[in-house]
């Protein structure tokens, strides 16, 4: 026989979750890392701003996909778990982040 288990918490869960992608996204980020210091090079030896721009386009897609992966991460776990305990404060972070990142 199935019972109902519902409560209230007037605490703030600290919760430690597995993000499947953490190190897949801190390599793409070091990735990151040197094509930005070999577009500041470019830049500074004169190379074509054609180029410099093409560059600077190739990192921010990469950001990009690094932060698609966060978020993806960060749904199937942070999201995932707050909604499980009733944390909506995780949620608000979300949509803030969201607003900024969207913009």
């Amino acid at each position: 026989m199935e019972q109902d288990h519902t409560h209230t918490h007037t605490h703030t869960h600290t919760h430690t979750h597995e993000h499947k992608h953490r190190k897949q996204i801190i390599n793409r980020l070091a990735r990151i890392e040197g094509h930005v210091r070999s577009v500041k090079e470019m830049t500074a030896d004169g190379r074509d701003c054609s180029d410099i721009l093409l560059q600077i386009a190739a990192v921010r897609k990469a950001l990009d996909n690094a932060a698609k992966l966060l978020l993806k991460d960060h749904l199937e776990s942070c999201v995932v778990d707050a909604i499980h305990h009733g944390e909506k404060k995780t949620l608000e972070d979300l949509n803030k982040a969201l607003e900024h990142f969207i913009r």
